[in-house]
């Protein structure tokens, strides 16, 4: 992943935290806001009551590599914070959990357009 689909700065996390719209689910809270730029941004917010370091960071690691993945609506800025429930959860699970939230959002481009009757 390239450093900028990265939010960096805490003022950025507080204007997404503040202004976003919120979806939650019982592994992830998911907060949008429009950034207004050509890319979508995200940010991870996984707190100590998750677990101790080497769980905080495996469930990072999922989370990169699900929306490193998944093709997102460009313009915004996007915040996972992490239930400690996410803590004991699969890949296949964080990644029905994350996709049902962007769903939900509107914020997953459709990978394949539906195919309707041919007309000649």
């Amino acid at each position: 992943m390239r450093g900028e689909q990265y939010l960096r700065k805490p003022a950025q996390y507080a204007l997404v935290y503040n202004k976003g719209s919120s979806w939650a689910n019982n592994l992830l809270v998911m907060k949008a806001l429009p950034n207004g730029l050509a890319l979508s941004r995200y940010g991870l917010s996984v707190g100590q009551r998750v677990g101790k370091a080497v769980v905080r960071n495996r469930v990072k690691r999922l989370l990169r590599e699900i929306l490193r993945l998944t093709p997102l609506q460009p313009g915004w800025d996007i915040i996972f914070i992490v239930r400690p429930s996410a803590a004991g959860v699969n890949y296949a699970c964080l990644d029905k959990s994350v996709k049902d939230l962007l769903s939900r959002a509107g914020l997953l481009v459709e990978r394949y357009e539906k195919v309707g009757p041919r007309t000649n």
